[in-house]
């Protein structure tokens, strides 16, 4: 929350790859124009370990949207902004506009030109009516870098209870993940896991990601810095997928050498649906910075079987 300054400086000692500093549902009426102040000045500057700097404005309908970006986007290290209760392409057409107003320098038609990345956004879906336009919100903007699964919301607008196996949830999440892939947006967030205290909060979590992973979706959100780690896990590629992978690259380019299109490894067939799923594994796990030099070397004779 935005209006927490003992927050804000706690978070500077994390190690994540985006934090969404909040200016929404965590900050009362009354503490919006001190939590906008507050974002500010935290963000004159960049914390080392945080990867991408996001600040959650209020929604375009409840107005107040204005005078966040109108604030937020004079901070010099920020990066995206979440846009909550996204229900229509218009909310998103609206924030694309107030950037582009504010920073056009950073927004022009000619990339060249540009003095620093445009600002993205990432849209939360949070309502029935937002998961049966999707196709429509994915086109919205052309700096929508993503789409956030907000469970708690959905279940309400759906009066639904959530449970421990989220099929309540199937449908939509199955819905945000396709349509991310499917408009080429990098970013696909899952929900929130509201249980992280114990052995048995972090079971829950764990067991969430894996959930969400076999769905599509390449990150989570975390709500409380001790769920960093089971999730980072969780997403990146273990020792074993880069192990797999690694030895179907390495068998496949011989296997291209002999002109055999599709061939097994472990007795399971490898074509190129296979491979193309394997070089993207590998691709991940470099990305999150794992070894995997060694492994390749470890595995340069795998031959096709």
């Amino acid at each position: 929350p935005g209006s927490s300054q003992k927050m804000l400086d706690k978070s500077r000692g994390l190690s994540v790859d985006c934090i969404a500093y909040d200016l929404e549902d965590s900050v009362t009426p009354s503490k919006k124009p001190e939590a906008r102040s507050n974002i500010r000045h935290f963000l004159q500057t960049r914390s080392a370990g945080v990867k991408e700097n996001a600040v959650r404005i209020n929604a375009v309908d409840s107005g107040l949207a204005l005078d966040d970006l109108t604030e937020v986007l004079k901070m010099p290290s920020l990066d995206t902004i979440v846009v909550p209760k996204v229900n229509s392409p218009s909310d998103l057409v609206f924030v694309t506009d107030v950037i582009r107003h504010n920073l056009p320098e950073r927004h022009t038609e000619n990339p060249s030109r540009t003095i620093a990345p445009p600002i993205n956004i990432l849209a939360l879906v949070e309502s029935a009516r937002a998961v049966t336009d999707l196709s429509s919100i994915c086109r919205a903007s052309p700096y929508l870098s993503g789409l956030i699964f907000a469970a708690e919301d959905f279940a309400l607008d759906l009066s639904l209870t959530r449970t421990p196996s989220l099929l309540e949830f199937l449908f939509a999440r199955s819905a945000i993940a396709t349509a991310c892939r499917a408009y080429n947006l990098p970013s696909t967030i899952d929900l929130v896991c509201t249980s992280y205290r114990g052995v048995e909060g972090q079971q829950r979590l764990k067991e969430e990601c894996i959930g969400g992973k076999g769905l599509g979706f390449n990150g989570k959100q975390c709500i409380h810095p001790g769920q960093v780690e089971v999730i980072h896990n969780a997403f990146a590629p273990s020792v074993e997928e880069i192990q797999w992978a690694v030895r179907v690259i390495t068998a496949d380019q011989k296997a291209v050498q002999q002109g055999r299109g599709a061939w097994t490894l472990d007795g399971q067939m490898i074509d190129a649906p296979v491979v193309g799923k394997a070089r993207n594994i590998v691709r991940k796990a470099e990305a999150c910075g794992l070894e995997v030099a060694s492994v390749k070397e470890k595995w340069k004779d795998q031959e096709p079987e």
